[in-house]
């Protein structure tokens, strides 16, 4: 539907944009935020670069990997030297506190707001930042749940301690073999509970997010809503772009607004009631602070 539709982008300056944007947040009475890698990259979780080299290094000498991303699809030989770099990799991008506090400056604009938030990231950053639990969907899992790898049951896992210990006791990139995390219910590996296929692992506190962020919606129909889109790309535009547009098409009080630097745009038909805003996340949200 969205694809074959005209395509309009912001012609107002930024300064003008973000008193808009400061203006809906303050007269919206809900604001639904949805989170993309965008966000989460401009809090300084990026997959490349000096970051990546910093935790990574023997395996970049050993592979050549250029990202962390895609190191994370190598078909590594044992099970060992797998678990020794993703334990890495979750302990990072998990466990460790983003560099920037760009999730707190999100917080502190809709803390005192009716709000709720869907994201595609898996790095619970939200949570850490202050947001109630409650009002967060992780559409795509989590970093920091094991699923099993059958599934033989939709049950997840909390790894932060079986990831801590990886990190802690691995050697010579790999991990004891004593480690490696195995289901306890049938026996089979456990793996990330991420949705990469048929296989992931809906479990009762997804599902219950689920159900929470549908109520949500559908108690708020007709208000002035706010739709915030963070750093969204076109992945999985299902998810949050494109029902953010057609619940804006589809209620007259709402307002869309979409913070992405070369993909802020939004259908002409909503564009009267759309805000788009082609900058940095970390600058928009401390600019919107200190409006």
């Amino acid at each position: 539907m969205f694809s074959r539709m005209p395509m309009t982008r912001s012609t107002e300056n930024y300064s003008g944009n973000i008193k808009r944007l400061k203006n809906a947040l303050d007269t919206a009475e809900a604001v639904v935020i949805g989170a993309g890698a965008g966000l989460s990259a401009a809090a300084g979780f990026t997959y490349s670069g000096e970051r990546f080299k910093k935790y990574f290094a023997d395996f970049i000498d050993k592979y050549g990997f250029s990202d962390m991303y895609s190191g994370g699809f190598y078909p590594f030989e044992t099970p060992e030297e797998h678990w020794a770099y993703w334990s890495r990799y979750i302990f990072i991008n998990r466990y460790v506190d983003a560099p920037k506090p760009v999730y707190a400056e999100l917080f502190k604009l809709v803390k005192a707001k009716d709000y709720f938030v869907i994201t595609t990231n898996v790095d619970h950053c939200f949570q850490k930042a202050g947001f109630d639990k409650a009002r967060l969907f992780y559409t795509q899992g989590d970093y920091g749940l094991f699923q099993c790898s059958v599934p033989c049951s939709n049950e997840t896992f909390d790894n932060e301690e079986i990831v801590s210990r990886m990190v802690n006791e691995q050697k010579y990139m790999r991990v004891p073999s004593e480690l490696i995390p195995v289901c306890p219910h049938c026996g089979k590996p456990l793996v990330m509970n991420l949705r990469a296929d048929d296989k992931f692992v809906e479990d009762d506190g997804w599902i219950e997010a689920a159900k929470r962020y549908k109520n949500f919606l559908q108690t708020r129909n007709g208000q002035r809503i706010l739709f915030l889109e963070l750093g969204v790309g076109y992945n999985t535009p299902v998810i949050i772009k494109y029902p953010f547009w057609r619940m804006t098409m589809q209620n007259a009080a709402a307002t869309y607004a979409c913070v992405n630097r070369g993909e802020a745009v939004c259908p002409s038909e909503i564009a009267k009631r759309s805000i788009c805003i082609d900058r940095d996340i970390e600058k928009a949200l401390n600019d919107l602070c200190r409006n």
